[in-house]
């Protein structure tokens, strides 16, 4: 275990997979992350059962790998160790199918901790509650597991009832790869509201409306659209990479001078103070369960306001101009693999 974090790290030599070995894992749901984990923890020994509904797509595609499958109640009344993989819209309806068939001493393992930490799900206090979340989309686990590589993880525990659920999902953590690059140690409620957080004001929502905004920026200045959409879209890719290997100081010292100074002068005018307050606003909205209780809502309504505001992403003018000029590029033939191979296997299951 390293010591060097503000949170406990811990890898390969402090897990033993000989604890979930000994258990039987249902894995609920074969979408993203359910295929990578029930494939991983099946290679690395643990007797797995995958759970999907009679009518899923996925599976033929789990049995062809090798995998025992079995509806959601059944698997869960098999195993020790019940993995709810599907997504979370869907969790507490799956929840409350398998509830009655969790003993005393069972374990609840989730990815994300969304539905414990808002409440939607509340399970007997005879089960232990885990979380082991890797940070990679599942297709990367799968790789990175193949490649005899790792992937980070988190572990959390939320209910220690059998008084070892912190080894049982250091094990499981293990049994998948992630021990192999690390797994952090938090709590469910640092990771739902840090994740909820990180999606919303800089991954999916703040990078996306950046990106919109300045390429809108330049089209209405008579700037030509590919252009536009090189500088503002394309070009990110190259910078993000850049980040990712060595933080903000690799990307500074590999951009020009130019793009460095430009950068550190103006950035903090674009996303300024004001900028920072409707961050805060929105971490409250995520702390007090404002932004839960909105989503739980849309859904419960059909999604009405989701659907309008997805369709109108997908309608931008940037998203006609990218993909034409992706066609001009030969990656642009490996990124259409990549993303089959990314959605080989449905979330909704």
């Amino acid at each position: 275990m390293s010591d060097e974090f503000e949170n406990p790290v811990y890898y390969d030599d402090d897990a033993d997979v000989s604890v979930i070995q000994e258990q039987t894992v249902a894995v609920l749901g074969y979408g993203s992350q359910g295929h990578a984990h029930a494939l991983n923890l099946h290679e690395s020994g643990v007797e797995v059962i995958v759970g999907l509904r009679e009518d899923s797509s996925s599976r033929s595609a789990a049995e062809a790998e090798g995998l025992r499958v079995e509806t959601p109640k059944q698997a869960a009344s098999e195993a020790d160790l019940v993995s709810v993989l599907v997504p979370d819209t869907v969790q507490p309806a799956v929840y409350a199918e398998i509830e009655p068939e969790l003993d005393p001493g069972d374990t609840l393992q989730f990815a994300h901790g969304f539905n414990i930490h808002y409440g939607q799900i509340e399970p007997n206090e005879d089960v232990n509650v885990t979380m082991v979340a890797p940070k990679s989309p599942g297709h990367l686990v799968r790789r990175n597991y193949e490649n005899d590589e790792g992937t980070p993880g988190l572990l959390a525990v939320y209910q220690d009832a059998s008084g070892d659920a912190h080894d049982i999902g250091l094990s499981y953590a293990k049994a998948i790869g992630c021990a192999r690059a690390g797994v952090v140690e938090t709590t469910f409620r640092e990771e739902t509201e840090t994740d909820l957080f990180g999606e919303q004001v800089v991954l999916c929502g703040g990078v996306t409306s950046l990106v919109k905004q300045g390429y809108e920026t330049l089209v209405d200045a008579g700037y030509s659209r590919e252009m536009a959409y090189f500088e503002c879209l394309n070009e990110l890719k190259l910078i993000v990479d850049l980040m990712y290997e060595g933080g903000l100081s690799e990307m500074w010292d590999s951009v020009s001078d130019t793009a460095e100074y430009g950068g550190l002068t103006r950035g903090d005018r674009v996303v300024d103070e004001h900028a920072r307050e409707n961050m805060e606003q929105i971490l409250e909205e995520v702390q007090d369960g404002t932004f839960a209780r909105q989503w739980i809502t849309e859904n419960q309504a059909g999604r009405p306001s989701y659907k309008q505001l997805r369709n109108a992403e997908k309608n931008h003018d940037i998203e006609a101009v990218g993909e034409d000029l992706r066609a001009l590029f030969a990656w642009g033939e490996n990124e259409e693999r990549d993303e089959k191979e990314k959605t080989k296997t449905s979330a909704d299951d």
